[in-house]
């Protein structure tokens, strides 16, 4: 049983910042700001190509919920969404989750580094895409 799951089950102590019939929402352990918040489905699901859309849209009302819920109470002005698919791109639990994380002016988080396509390689990745 993952650590996710294990929370579900009322095995291990959250913070909950909201919970309902198909979701739970706690602190995360090692926030990048204060009130960075986790979204979970509370059945396991892996990553994004596992959940049902039924199940996935819980999620997403949800994860609106929450970030209206850590601007309205905690007064931050904005929140970055992240969600890691699969251990290459960073997923380090093996069940969903949504991470919600508050911004506050000058608090150093930057956003992901961005470069330009190569000549010809936005046309392939395209004909890769819709073949």
């Amino acid at each position: 049983m993952c650590i996710f799951c294990q929370i579900v089950a009322g095995e291990l102590p959250v913070h909950k910042v909201y919970e309902d019939e198909k979701t739970l929402a706690f602190l995360d352990i090692k926030p990048v700001n204060a009130g960075h918040t986790l979204v979970i489905p509370k059945i396991h699901y892996q990553n994004m190509e596992d959940i049902p859309d039924n199940e996935l849209l819980a999620v997403v009302k949800t994860v609106k919920k929450v970030g209206a819920l850590l601007k309205d109470k905690l007064g931050v002005a904005g929140y970055n969404l992240g969600e890691n698919n699969d251990p290459l791109a960073g997923q380090c639990v093996p069940h969903l989750h949504f991470h919600i994380m508050p911004r506050r002016e000058g608090d150093g988080l930057k956003l992901w580094p961005q470069r330009d396509y190569e000549a010809g390689e936005a046309e392939e990745i395209i004909k890769r895409l819709q073949s």
